[in-house]
């Protein structure tokens, strides 16, 4: 049996997560006889938006036990710091954040954290985990099927190896919640996932539940040159936009046959189609737009594009040139998700500023994201919001770390549609946080616990906390000490 060097009841959990995974089922139906008014509750297979999930997340968060950290210096993402504070966890949710006055209930663990940090748990709004996993091998490389430059259809979950190592690795520094997309090769690659951060055997256990689907898109060198290279269309990015127009063109046809069926029942259902499915669910507004794009007049592009059908742009990837047009950004309620120190890696990439989110979050009703789109950076995106701050504050710019810490929390949870639910340490919410052993925005800083539901998930401190994969069992230094190694099978 596999182990993730987690308690016995630990893994019970996910064993019996696993073993949910299996009993999905589905069934079908007849619906020559029925009305409108019937049609939500046709058999899923029959009508495609009936059923918009059919790969449900069998997630359940790990074995937690009600607690209140007291003593540190609490930033809670929503802007607040609070000196000597105390959180209190209750069944997994943020039960109260205050000061060191707030009432711990009666049975509630009491954490010690004076001196250290509390934040919430790192969002990583852009990553390819379990999709271009390590080892990273061609027969693990399941991240782009870039064999049409519209591969809407096709989703990243159905790619995501849960046991890539890289996931416990970007754990260990704080990560508790990620995007899985697929690659850029494509104008449309196909739908991310969002997850939870807890050791699984299947996707479904980490699913994120009720998460928005996102379909990600991409504009610029990347499919002009994937496709141009094949003596395909797109080979320019005039081909870029016109086939992004010619994909929304279908999809708001398909869209519309399925809207007449539903309201007058006449004859047969449109037969279904899954790159237009998941094109049509931008259009209604289900399923958000998440949109690698590095230049700013080619982002003033796209949400012209998104105007003409009638969807919004959610969250601009990498958006090197974001602080070119901050107030446009802003003012369209998009997000910039991007990078501080990578820049020059092609011509796109060229005019990069390492203050790129401090320009864009000095404007109001904005949202700066620190992504990583690597199985490295992933683990230290705390030090890379940290560079972010000390380019914007050579240029001046006063950034408090309370506000900062949004960077990697609250503002990617905006960007994947569930703020409502982690991001913040406020009333309520999922108690996904991280202590850490100094501020985060210290090269010194490491996180010491991290909780992901209230469930410790990591703990530097202590092996029983460190999970390791499958790949990693057996390895010296990841499970099994080197002695105990056959040495003649080296």
């Amino acid at each position: 049996m596999r182990s993730h060097r987690l308690t016995g009841a630990s893994l019970a959990v996910l064993s019996a997560l696993a073993l949910s995974a299996c009993a999905t089922t589905g069934s079908t139906g007849d619906a020559s006889s029925s009305t409108p008014r019937q049609r939500e509750a046709l058999a899923p297979g029959l009508d495609y938006a009936a059923n918009p999930d059919p790969y449900p997340s069998t997630y359940a968060p790990l074995p937690t036990e009600n607690m209140a950290i007291v003593g540190a210096t609490v930033l809670t993402g929503a802007g607040a710091r609070i000196d000597n504070g105390v959180v209190v966890v209750t069944d997994g949710r943020i039960a109260a954040v205050g000061g060191a006055d707030t009432p711990v209930p009666a049975g509630h663990k009491v954490v010690d954290a004076r001196g250290r940090f509390v934040t919430p748990g790192v969002i990583d709004a852009h990553s390819h985990l379990g999709v271009y996993p390590s080892p990273g091998v061609m027969g693990m490389s399941d991240g782009n099927e870039a064999t049409s430059p519209n591969t809407a259809q096709v989703w990243a979950e159905h790619s995501l190896w849960p046991q890539d190592p890289g996931f416990n690795t970007a754990r260990a520094g704080g990560v508790t919640t990620l995007q899985i997309l697929p690659g850029s090769a494509n104008l449309f690659g196909g739908r991310g996932v969002t997850v939870r951060n807890v050791p699984s055997v299947t996707m479904q256990g980490m699913k994120f539940p009720g998460a928005p689907y996102g379909l990600k898109m991409a504009c610029g060198e990347n499919p002009s040159r994937v496709y141009g290279s094949r003596n395909q269309s797109p080979a320019t990015g005039m081909g870029n936009m016109a086939g992004y127009r010619a994909a929304f063109i279908a999809a708001r046809d398909y869209k519309a046959k399925w809207d007449k069926w539903r309201e007058t029942g006449e004859g047969s259902p449109p037969t279904r189609n899954l790159q237009n499915e998941t094109l049509a669910g931008v259009l209604d507004g289900s399923i958000l737009i998440q949109n690698h794009c590095y230049r700013a007049d080619e982002m003033a592009m796209m949400i012209d594009l998104a105007k003409e059908f009638g969807y919004r742009v959610t969250a601009f990837h990498h958006a090197i040139e974001a602080y070119k047009i901050a107030p446009m950004l802003a003012r369209e309620g998009i997000c910039a998700d991007m990078w501080t120190g990578w820049w020059g890696f092609k011509m796109e990439a060229l005019d990069a500023i390492e203050a790129n989110a401090a320009i864009v979050d000095a404007q109001p009703n904005s949202c700066a994201v620190i992504h990583s789109d690597d199985a490295q950076l992933t683990q230290r995106l705390n030090q890379e919001a940290a560079a972010a701050v000390a380019a914007g504050r050579r240029m001046g710019m006063d950034i408090p770390e309370e506000r900062a810490i949004a960077w990697i929390t609250l503002n990617p949870a905006r960007s994947l549609g569930i703020a409502d639910q982690t991001g913040s340490l406020e009333t309520g919410k999922r108690a996904d946080l991280v202590i850490w052993s100094a501020s985060p925005f210290s090269i010194y800083a490491r996180a010491d616990q991290v909780f992901i539901d209230g469930a410790l998930t990591f703990d530097r401190m202590n092996p029983a906390y460190q999970p390791v994969s499958d790949f990693e069992l057996g390895q010296p230094g990841f499970g099994m000490p080197a002695a105990t190694v056959d040495q003649g099978a080296r």
